[in-house]
């Protein structure tokens, strides 16, 4: 069994959790980065503030930015950080060297509890797959 194998089965058991620098990752030219969940609502809401400022008064365009900001941050931004976390995953567990490209650019990171109490990490600098052949079975 290769590293990754034994890294999908310590992920899908719930012992080691991956890391994703969802910032990095959620930017253009990122292979998961998806522009209408970022640009869309954004310019949607600007829109619709300019128009309820324009239509009506300022106090009902700065009301309608304040509530539509309010909604981006507590709503939106979750959906999107799961999302690209979801689609990075999925994207850095389908292959060896694509685990290798990611984890090099210092987007991924590992985490592990161990059953004694002990806490393990790695990141870029570390080697993850002695790091996965270090978590003790069971």
């Amino acid at each position: 069994m290769t590293e990754l194998e034994t890294l999908r089965e310590l992920l899908r058991s719930g012992r080691v959790k991956l890391g994703v620098h969802i910032r990095k990752m959620n930017t253009p030219g990122s292979p998961v980065y998806r522009s209408l969940e970022n640009v869309l609502p954004a310019a949607a809401i600007l829109v619709a503030s300019f128009a309820a400022t324009r239509l009506v008064h300022f106090y009902l365009g700065a009301a309608v930015l304040a509530a539509a900001c309010w909604w981006w941050l507590t709503r939106w931004m979750p959906k999107v950080k799961d999302g690209v976390f979801d689609r990075t995953s999925a994207l850095v567990l389908s292959g060896e060297d694509v685990f290798d490209f990611w984890w090099s650019r210092g987007v991924l990171s590992l985490y592990a509890q161990l059953p004694d109490g002990e806490e393990r990490a790695a990141a870029r600098r570390d080697d993850w797959r002695a790091w996965v052949r270090a978590i003790p079975d069971g």
